[in-house]
């Protein structure tokens, strides 16, 4: 057994990204497909429903109709369902399976088996150990897709589900309610119970794969490497037999093997491996860096750093200075001075710098004070508003501006017969809205405008001129859905063209992975493959860009990752709040708000607050926030 195994208690594979993890998932599917044809036998297949596995099914499909995988001898189980919820609505598993699989291959219905979201009340249990009574009756699930919630829920297998559970009507934890509002327009709709296979189906599975993505961190920790407790369900898969963890590398960063690499085995002293290091030993120990004392080290599996390079205090002044020289108040490098150790160039000076922001108020919420301070240093400054995000804009906003629009006419004499003709269209449209109606095209378009025109107000409270705001509207986003189409080829050429217009020497979008609904990853995926594609074409503008990732709403960097941080006072703090209150349709209720109650001046707030605060621990100055920035290299 190696240093990594004895930490983590189930076999973990990491991939770089969800795509390739998935795609190593389906490959396993289909080779246990195609075995068990070859032998003229039933593949059994227990399957999974969310945002976790639509990657899967996305490339089983695509094996399907480029690769000839047939999925005849296939029968499928699948975990839950909603309840109540009739299978035909958009928002059941059983929609969720036939749109993103079973409607793409060809297996035969009758070996699609899915917990019925309409079953009598009454008659529940009964219905419960017939599906039971079917897993059985087809030879037991071969293989086991998971997919793992923020508590640790296995299919609907809440903290405190019994080891021997079956299938059963379940209450859903608040915390996973609060967690699907991505599949509906907000947590009122969630349903509050479900149907599951109990843990006790699971265990009887031959092998089991669990997939878990981005803001899974901290829970599959705490299921791989921490005690079998039906507290957090999935830490009892270290019981079974053949179950393997396949994540990606954000998921697996809260991982022993990740986290404190040097606790696993030998370790190679990099400079960014001897902050990490060092920062880990002072905030466990609650001291300034420059306090670390050799028996720090030594007491806390770091004495192998000591032998490699010698003396403690010299690390921690090492330490000390790469934290101290992240640390800026010019963003865009400080004009005529000459600091080799500054996160950024002091030239050119000014720069042409680009906001990347997903969704119209990411560029306030999560870098407000930055993006202030950019303009205010004389930067030419634009920012790339990439999606309308009209989905998150209530009802109410629509008909309220339209009324407005209608008096302004009023007010002003100008003729507003269609003004009034959109309003009442509009009023009757949402008064007999079904649960899962989609917004008409007008009302959609409403609702993106409502957004620009608070983007725009923010970027005039901010300074910029006008013409510095550019509204991209990426096609993928425009579904009229919760859920949105993968990057497209019409995604990178706007963005390309927008890049080759403006020719940035600064980059900045939104590294955070942990949005709800995946729309900043797809961004982000859409910026870097357009500057990927700019350097390959040879431009000559592009070998002096330096891009800078922030975090979103959701997340921030760890300590030991950030290369560069603003820092802010009390009155700047103030003035980044006023400016996210301009997003007016975004405040009170938060519309996809994800696991987090907060609303987003709160979010970026306290997540500020708290970078500040880290750095104070670890011996810095103490400001009043801090907004933080990783490099990427391309």
């Amino acid at each position: 057994m190696n240093m990594v195994e004895s930490f983590e208690k189930i076999p973990v594979k990491v991939f770089p990204d969800s795509k390739k993890g998935s795609a190593y998932v389906a490959q396993e599917i289909a080779a246990l497909i195609r075995k068990k044809a070859a032998a003229s036998e039933k593949c059994v297949l227990g399957m999974a429903t969310g945002a976790t596995p639509v990657s899967l099914y996305a490339e089983l499909v695509r094996m399907h109709r480029e690769e000839g995988l047939s999925f005849k001898n296939v029968i499928t189980f699948n975990l839950d369902e909603y309840y109540p919820i009739e299978k035909e609505a958009v928002h059941s598993y059983w929609s969720f399976m036939h749109r993103h699989l079973f409607d793409h291959i060809d297996i035969d219905p009758a070996n699609i088996h899915i917990p019925n979201g309409s079953w009598p009340k009454d008659d529940i249990k009964k219905y419960c150990a017939a599906y039971d009574e079917a897993i059985d009756a087809a030879g037991g699930i071969d293989l086991q897709i998971l997919g793992i919630g923020l508590n640790g829920h296995i299919g609907f297998n809440e903290p405190g589900s019994s080891i021997y559970s079956k299938t059963r009507l379940v209450n859903l934890d608040n915390t996973t309610r609060i967690a699907n509002t991505y599949e509906f327009a907000n947590i009122s709709k969630v349903p509050r119970l479900a149907v599951t296979m109990g843990i006790g189906n699971i265990l009887k599975s031959k092998r089991v794969l669990l997939m878990g993505w981005g803001q899974k961190a901290a829970i599959i920790a705490k299921a791989v490497e921490g005690n079998v407790t039906e507290q957090i369900p999935a830490s009892i898969l270290q019981q079974h037999p053949d179950c393997t963890f396949i994540i990606d590398e954000a998921a697996s960063s809260e991982l022993t093997r990740n986290k404190a690499p040097w606790l696993t085995g030998d370790c190679v002293w990099t400079p960014v491996m001897i902050k990490k290091a060092v920062i880990y030993l002072a905030l466990k120990l609650g001291k300034s860096v420059l306090s670390l004392t050799a028996m720090d080290y030594i007491e806390n599996g770091l004495s192998d750093l000591l032998v490699e390079k010698g003396d403690a205090y010299e690390i921690n002044l090492q330490v000390f200075y790469m934290l101290r020289d992240s640390i800026t108040g010019w963003p865009g490098g400080k004009p005529n001075a000459v600091i080799p150790a500054h996160p950024e160039r002091s030239e050119p000076h000014p720069k042409r710098c680009i906001i990347f922001s997903p969704h119209p108020d990411d560029d306030i919420i999560s870098m407000g004070g930055t993006f202030m301070r950019l303009h205010d240093q004389g930067h030419e400054v634009h920012v790339a508003y990439q999606t309308s995000g009209n989905i998150a804009v209530t009802d109410e906003f629509v008909t309220r501006f339209i009324d407005f629009a209608v008096g302004f006419e009023e007010m002003f004499g100008i003729d507003n017969h269609k003004s009034q003709q959109i309003l009442k269209a509009a009023r009757e449209y949402i008064a007999t809205k079904q649960k899962d109606q989609p917004d008409t095209s007008d009302i959609r378009s409403i609702k993106g405008l409502i957004r620009r025109c608070e983007a725009k107000a923010t970027c005039r409270y901010v300074g910029l001129p006008e013409g510095r705001a550019h509204f991209q509207n990426l096609p993928f986003y425009e579904t009229g859905a919760i859920e949105k189409n993968p990057m497209g080829e019409e995604d990178v050429t706007l963005t390309m063209q927008l890049l080759r217009k403006i020719k940035p020497h600064q980059v900045y979008c939104a590294g955070d992975l942990a949005d709800p609904h995946g729309t900043h990853k797809v961004c982000l995926e859409v910026v870097f493959e357009s500057l990927r594609r700019i350097k390959a074409a040879g431009d000559e503008w592009v070998k002096n860009c330096w891009v800078w990732l922030y975090k979103g709403a959701w997340q921030e960097w760890d300590i030991s990752e950030i290369e560069m941080a603003i820092p802010m006072s009390p009155d700047q703090v103030m003035k980044k709040r006023f400016g996210i209150f301009i997003h007016q349709s975004q405040k009170d209720m938060v519309p996809f708000q994800g696991t987090d109650s907060r609303e987003f001046w709160q979010r970026a707030e306290d997540r500020n607050s708290n970078t500040a605060n880290i750095y104070a621990e670890l011996g810095m100055t103490k400001y009043a926030a801090m907004e933080a920035f990783v490099r990427w290299h391309y």
